[in-house]
């Protein structure tokens, strides 16, 4: 008895295993295009709440600066009366960048208040203001 002769390898045939190989890239590239721009826009988005969250709680820090400066200098100035001690927390607020919102003097004690606005766009959103009390004691 003879044992049966193996049959022959299949010829595969040429291009056969590349268009396959090409259909399977094509359904999974669109995906991963897709996902890797969405992540890049979130990324993005996340570092642009960040920059502004910095920007506002350094404009909070230079308004309470501001107003501890602007108080001390119109307490420096509060025996030349409530417009002398006023004008020299406005010097004061305008040399920190800072405008004055108010200064208020009773007795020797003079209360000031600040605003300092962010700069770019966050500044047409409004500003960061801060109060500060001086006098003696």
């Amino acid at each position: 008895m003879r044992s049966p002769e193996p049959e022959p390898p299949a010829v595969a045939q040429p291009g056969a295993r590349r268009a396959r190989a090409g259909r399977d890239t094509c359904r999974s590239g669109g995906f991963v295009t897709v996902a890797v721009l969405g992540l890049a826009m979130a990324l993005l988005a996340f570092g642009g709440l960040l920059a502004a969250l910095g920007a506002v709680a350094v404009a909070r820090h230079r308004a309470a600066a501001a107003a501890d400066l602007s108080a001390l200098a119109a307490a420096g100035h509060v025996l030349e009366g409530p417009s002398g001690a006023c004008a020299a927390a406005a010097r004061v607020a305008r040399a920190q960048a800072a405008a004055l919102v108010t200064c208020t003097t009773i007795g020797s004690t003079v209360e000031v208040r600040v605003r300092v606005t962010p700069p770019g766009p966050l500044g047409r959103l409004g500003g960061a203001t801060s109060t500060a009390i001086a006098g003696p004691g």
